[in-house]
Protein backbone atom coordinates (compact mmCIF):
# COMPACT_ATOMS: atom_id res chain seq x y z
CA UNK A 1 0.00 0.00 0.00
CA UNK A 2 1.19 3.31 -0.67
CA UNK A 3 2.65 5.43 2.53
CA UNK A 4 -0.67 8.26 1.65
CA UNK A 5 -3.44 7.65 5.00
CA UNK A 6 -6.43 6.15 3.03
CA UNK A 7 -9.63 7.46 2.17
CA UNK A 8 -12.24 6.31 4.57
CA UNK A 9 -15.59 5.77 1.95
CA UNK A 10 -19.17 5.70 4.04
CA UNK A 11 -22.99 6.09 2.62
CA UNK A 12 -23.78 2.34 1.60
CA UNK A 13 -25.26 1.36 4.83
CA UNK A 14 -26.45 5.00 5.70
CA UNK A 15 -30.25 3.94 5.01
CA UNK A 16 -30.90 2.33 7.97
CA UNK A 17 -29.99 -1.34 6.92
CA UNK A 18 -27.57 -3.96 8.84
CA UNK A 19 -26.61 -5.04 6.01
CA UNK A 20 -27.57 -4.17 2.04
CA UNK A 21 -26.23 -6.06 -1.59
CA UNK A 22 -26.28 -4.62 -5.04
CA UNK A 23 -25.32 -6.33 -8.89
CA UNK A 24 -22.74 -3.98 -10.40
CA UNK A 25 -20.75 -4.29 -14.20
CA UNK A 26 -19.98 -5.46 -16.29
CA UNK A 27 -17.27 -2.61 -15.53
CA UNK A 28 -13.63 -1.55 -17.58
CA UNK A 29 -11.07 0.11 -15.48
CA UNK A 30 -7.84 0.45 -16.50
CA UNK A 31 -5.87 3.40 -14.21
CA UNK A 32 -5.75 2.29 -10.35
CA UNK A 33 -6.80 4.55 -8.19
CA UNK A 34 -4.49 7.28 -7.01
CA UNK A 35 -5.28 6.16 -2.96
CA UNK A 36 -6.90 3.01 -1.14
CA UNK A 37 -10.03 3.21 0.80
CA UNK A 38 -11.29 2.07 3.78
CA UNK A 39 -14.94 1.11 4.78
CA UNK A 40 -16.38 1.81 7.77
CA UNK A 41 -18.56 -1.47 7.31
CA UNK A 42 -17.49 -4.94 5.88
CA UNK A 43 -17.85 -6.34 2.32
CA UNK A 44 -18.26 -9.35 0.73
CA UNK A 45 -17.86 -9.33 -3.38
CA UNK A 46 -18.80 -11.93 -5.28
CA UNK A 47 -17.22 -11.72 -9.01
CA UNK A 48 -19.49 -13.21 -11.26
CA UNK A 49 -17.95 -12.20 -14.70
CA UNK A 50 -14.70 -10.53 -15.97
CA UNK A 51 -11.25 -10.00 -14.25
CA UNK A 52 -10.06 -7.65 -11.83
CA UNK A 53 -7.08 -7.09 -9.76
CA UNK A 54 -7.06 -5.34 -6.15
CA UNK A 55 -4.33 -4.50 -3.74
CA UNK A 56 -5.53 -5.79 -0.13
CA UNK A 57 -2.30 -6.52 1.83
CA UNK A 58 -1.02 -7.80 -1.22
CA UNK A 59 -1.61 -7.84 -5.06
CA UNK A 60 -4.63 -10.28 -5.97
CA UNK A 61 -6.48 -11.51 -9.26
CA UNK A 62 -9.55 -11.99 -9.02
CA UNK A 63 -12.02 -14.02 -11.81
CA UNK A 64 -15.44 -15.11 -11.75
CA UNK A 65 -16.37 -17.42 -8.85
CA UNK A 66 -13.81 -15.55 -6.50
CA UNK A 67 -14.91 -13.76 -3.50
CA UNK A 68 -13.04 -11.10 -1.98
CA UNK A 69 -13.43 -10.53 1.91
CA UNK A 70 -12.85 -6.58 3.19
CA UNK A 71 -12.71 -6.21 7.02
CA UNK A 72 -14.05 -3.02 8.10
CA UNK A 73 -10.96 -0.77 8.31
CA UNK A 74 -9.00 -2.83 6.11
CA UNK A 75 -7.31 -0.72 3.34
CA UNK A 76 -7.51 -1.68 -0.11
CA UNK A 77 -7.15 -0.36 -3.50
CA UNK A 78 -8.96 -0.88 -6.96
CA UNK A 79 -5.91 -1.74 -9.93
CA UNK A 80 -7.91 -2.89 -12.54
CA UNK A 81 -11.45 -4.02 -14.02
CA UNK A 82 -12.03 -6.18 -17.48
CA UNK A 83 -15.76 -6.09 -18.43
CA UNK A 84 -16.16 -7.50 -14.42
CA UNK A 85 -19.06 -8.01 -12.91
CA UNK A 86 -20.17 -8.96 -9.00
CA UNK A 87 -22.25 -8.44 -6.30
CA UNK A 88 -21.23 -6.63 -3.60
CA UNK A 89 -23.05 -6.35 -0.06
CA UNK A 90 -21.89 -4.17 2.94
CA UNK A 91 -22.53 -5.00 6.59
CA UNK A 92 -22.53 -3.44 9.58
CA UNK A 93 -20.28 -5.66 12.33
CA UNK A 94 -21.48 -4.29 15.38
CA UNK A 95 -24.97 -4.52 14.76
CA UNK A 96 -24.71 -8.38 14.30
CA UNK A 97 -22.41 -8.50 17.19
CA UNK A 98 -24.94 -6.89 19.09
CA UNK A 99 -27.71 -9.60 18.68
CA UNK A 100 -25.01 -12.09 19.56
CA UNK A 101 -23.82 -13.37 16.01
CA UNK A 102 -20.56 -12.50 16.23
CA UNK A 103 -19.56 -15.19 15.04
CA UNK A 104 -20.75 -14.79 11.75
CA UNK A 105 -17.52 -12.19 11.60
CA UNK A 106 -15.07 -15.59 11.31
CA UNK A 107 -14.29 -15.52 7.45
CA UNK A 108 -13.56 -11.58 7.77
CA UNK A 109 -11.59 -12.16 11.29
CA UNK A 110 -9.81 -14.67 9.06
CA UNK A 111 -8.72 -11.92 7.10
CA UNK A 112 -7.59 -9.51 9.72
CA UNK A 113 -5.18 -12.52 11.11
CA UNK A 114 -3.36 -12.92 8.06
CA UNK A 115 -5.48 -15.13 5.98
CA UNK A 116 -6.05 -14.49 1.99
CA UNK A 117 -8.82 -12.09 1.06
CA UNK A 118 -9.52 -13.76 -1.44
CA UNK A 119 -11.83 -17.67 -1.54
CA UNK A 120 -12.39 -19.83 -4.49
CA UNK A 121 -16.18 -21.05 -4.75
CA UNK A 122 -16.40 -24.33 -6.16
CA UNK A 123 -18.40 -24.22 -9.36
CA UNK A 124 -21.26 -26.39 -7.85
CA UNK A 125 -21.97 -23.86 -5.16
CA UNK A 126 -21.54 -20.70 -7.18
CA UNK A 127 -24.95 -20.63 -8.73
CA UNK A 128 -26.44 -21.22 -5.21
CA UNK A 129 -24.27 -18.60 -3.63
CA UNK A 130 -25.56 -15.94 -6.01
CA UNK A 131 -29.07 -17.12 -5.67
CA UNK A 132 -28.27 -15.49 -2.31
CA UNK A 133 -26.76 -12.33 -3.71
CA UNK A 134 -29.62 -11.56 -5.13
CA UNK A 135 -32.64 -12.24 -2.56
CA UNK A 136 -30.79 -10.04 -0.33
CA UNK A 137 -30.54 -7.65 -3.13
CA UNK A 138 -34.35 -7.40 -3.65
CA UNK A 139 -34.79 -7.32 -0.15
CA UNK A 140 -32.52 -4.43 -0.15
CA UNK A 141 -34.44 -2.52 -3.12
CA UNK A 142 -37.60 -3.27 -3.55
CA UNK A 143 -38.66 -5.55 -0.55
CA UNK A 144 -42.43 -5.62 0.49
CA UNK A 145 -41.80 -6.19 3.93
CA UNK A 146 -42.39 -3.91 6.36
CA UNK A 147 -39.15 -3.30 8.53
CA UNK A 148 -39.40 -4.54 11.75
CA UNK A 149 -37.86 -8.18 13.54
CA UNK A 150 -39.21 -10.57 11.14
CA UNK A 151 -37.17 -8.27 8.10
CA UNK A 152 -33.97 -8.18 10.41
CA UNK A 153 -34.32 -11.95 10.61
CA UNK A 154 -34.43 -12.49 6.90
CA UNK A 155 -31.34 -10.26 6.09
CA UNK A 156 -29.53 -12.13 9.08
CA UNK A 157 -30.47 -15.72 7.37
CA UNK A 158 -28.82 -14.45 4.00
CA UNK A 159 -26.06 -13.16 5.95
CA UNK A 160 -25.77 -16.39 7.64
CA UNK A 161 -25.79 -18.61 4.38
CA UNK A 162 -23.81 -16.72 2.56
CA UNK A 163 -20.55 -16.37 5.03
CA UNK A 164 -21.29 -19.80 5.85
CA UNK A 165 -20.26 -20.89 2.08
CA UNK A 166 -17.40 -18.55 1.98
CA UNK A 167 -16.15 -19.95 4.55
CA UNK A 168 -16.94 -23.81 3.51
CA UNK A 169 -15.02 -22.99 0.46
CA UNK A 170 -11.59 -21.28 2.46
CA UNK A 171 -8.76 -23.70 1.42
CA UNK A 172 -6.95 -24.58 5.10
CA UNK A 173 -3.64 -23.63 5.09
CA UNK A 174 -4.33 -21.61 1.85
CA UNK A 175 -2.05 -18.13 1.35
CA UNK A 176 -1.89 -16.03 3.73
CA UNK A 177 -1.55 -11.93 3.52
CA UNK A 178 1.23 -9.94 4.68
CA UNK A 179 0.18 -9.42 8.43
CA UNK A 180 -0.62 -6.00 9.64
CA UNK A 181 -0.04 -3.92 12.91
CA UNK A 182 -1.39 -6.24 15.05
CA UNK A 183 -2.64 -3.07 17.64
CA UNK A 184 -4.60 -1.75 14.47
CA UNK A 185 -6.34 -5.26 14.00
CA UNK A 186 -6.82 -5.62 18.02
CA UNK A 187 -8.54 -2.01 17.97
CA UNK A 188 -10.87 -2.66 15.76
CA UNK A 189 -11.79 -5.52 16.79
CA UNK A 190 -12.28 -4.45 20.77
CA UNK A 191 -14.24 -1.38 19.09
CA UNK A 192 -16.58 -3.84 16.84
CA UNK A 193 -18.08 -5.75 20.26
CA UNK A 194 -18.00 -3.21 22.61
CA UNK A 195 -18.54 0.43 20.69
CA UNK A 196 -22.62 -0.42 21.54
CA UNK A 197 -21.94 0.12 25.61
CA UNK A 198 -19.49 3.11 27.56
CA UNK A 199 -16.70 3.13 25.43
CA UNK A 200 -13.86 5.82 25.23
CA UNK A 201 -10.45 5.77 23.65
CA UNK A 202 -8.22 5.56 27.02
CA UNK A 203 -10.95 1.88 27.30
CA UNK A 204 -9.94 0.18 23.86
CA UNK A 205 -6.05 1.77 24.79
CA UNK A 206 -5.71 -0.19 27.51
CA UNK A 207 -7.55 -3.26 26.11
CA UNK A 208 -4.97 -3.78 23.40
CA UNK A 209 -2.06 -2.42 26.04
CA UNK A 210 -1.00 0.93 24.55
CA UNK A 211 -1.08 4.67 25.35
CA UNK A 212 -4.24 6.36 23.83
CA UNK A 213 -2.21 8.74 21.67
CA UNK A 214 -0.74 5.57 19.64
CA UNK A 215 -3.82 3.57 19.48
CA UNK A 216 -5.45 6.67 17.79
CA UNK A 217 -2.51 7.46 15.67
CA UNK A 218 -2.27 3.77 14.48
CA UNK A 219 -5.86 3.50 13.18
CA UNK A 220 -5.81 7.25 11.09
CA UNK A 221 -2.38 5.97 9.62
CA UNK A 222 -4.17 2.51 8.80
CA UNK A 223 -7.89 3.11 8.11
CA UNK A 224 -7.99 6.82 7.59
CA UNK A 225 -10.53 7.22 10.94
CA UNK A 226 -9.38 7.73 14.53
CA UNK A 227 -10.56 5.49 17.31
CA UNK A 228 -13.32 7.74 18.32
CA UNK A 229 -14.51 8.07 14.81
CA UNK A 230 -14.59 4.47 14.61
CA UNK A 231 -16.85 4.27 18.22
CA UNK A 232 -18.96 6.99 16.39
CA UNK A 233 -19.48 4.94 13.15
CA UNK A 234 -20.39 1.86 14.88
CA UNK A 235 -23.13 3.26 17.29
CA UNK A 236 -24.51 5.31 14.64
CA UNK A 237 -25.08 2.25 12.29
CA UNK A 238 -26.78 0.56 15.39
CA UNK A 239 -28.97 3.59 15.92
CA UNK A 240 -30.22 4.22 12.73
CA UNK A 241 -31.08 0.29 12.43
CA UNK A 242 -32.94 0.52 15.75
CA UNK A 243 -34.85 4.30 14.50
CA UNK A 244 -35.65 2.37 10.94
CA UNK A 245 -36.81 -1.20 12.56
CA UNK A 246 -38.30 -0.50 16.00
CA UNK A 247 -40.70 2.13 17.41
CA UNK A 248 -38.24 2.11 20.48
CA UNK A 249 -38.09 6.12 21.73
CA UNK A 250 -35.05 7.94 21.56
CA UNK A 251 -34.02 8.26 24.81
CA UNK A 252 -34.10 4.42 25.16
CA UNK A 253 -31.97 4.22 21.43
CA UNK A 254 -29.45 5.92 23.05
CA UNK A 255 -28.91 4.08 26.09
CA UNK A 256 -28.53 1.26 23.83
CA UNK A 257 -25.77 2.50 21.85
CA UNK A 258 -23.84 3.45 24.55
CA UNK A 259 -24.76 7.08 25.57
CA UNK A 260 -26.15 8.10 29.28
CA UNK A 261 -27.07 11.40 28.01
CA UNK A 262 -29.52 11.61 25.30
CA UNK A 263 -28.93 15.11 24.95
CA UNK A 264 -25.54 14.10 23.70
CA UNK A 265 -26.40 11.40 21.60
CA UNK A 266 -29.30 13.22 19.10
CA UNK A 267 -25.92 16.14 19.07
CA UNK A 268 -23.93 13.30 17.69
CA UNK A 269 -26.50 12.06 15.84
CA UNK A 270 -27.37 15.40 14.12
CA UNK A 271 -23.88 16.39 13.55
CA UNK A 272 -23.40 12.82 11.31
CA UNK A 273 -26.82 12.97 9.55
CA UNK A 274 -28.06 16.66 9.79
CA UNK A 275 -31.19 15.78 11.04
CA UNK A 276 -32.19 14.78 14.94
CA UNK A 277 -33.21 11.01 15.57
CA UNK A 278 -36.86 11.73 14.86
CA UNK A 279 -36.27 14.16 12.40
CA UNK A 280 -34.38 11.05 10.57
CA UNK A 281 -36.52 8.10 11.39
CA UNK A 282 -40.39 10.02 10.26
CA UNK A 283 -38.17 11.13 6.74
CA UNK A 284 -37.50 7.72 6.77
CA UNK A 285 -40.80 6.32 7.27
CA UNK A 286 -42.33 8.82 4.87
CA UNK A 287 -44.14 10.96 7.88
Amino acid sequence: MRSAHPVPSKGFLSGGLPVAAERAGPTDRSAPHARAATHDYSVVMLVTGGRSRVEQRGEWALGAGDVLLVPAGQAHRLLEMQRSEYWGLGFCAPCFAAEGAASLLQPLEHVRDGAAPVVAIPAARQAFLEGLFRELEQLTHGSSWRPGEAEQAVRTSLLTLILAEVERARAPGGPRAALGAGVVVDSLRYIERNCLQPLSLRDVAAAVGRSPAYVTAALSQATGLSAGAWIVSGRMAEARRLLLHSDERVEAIAERVGYADVTHFIRMFRRAHELTPAGWRAARRGG
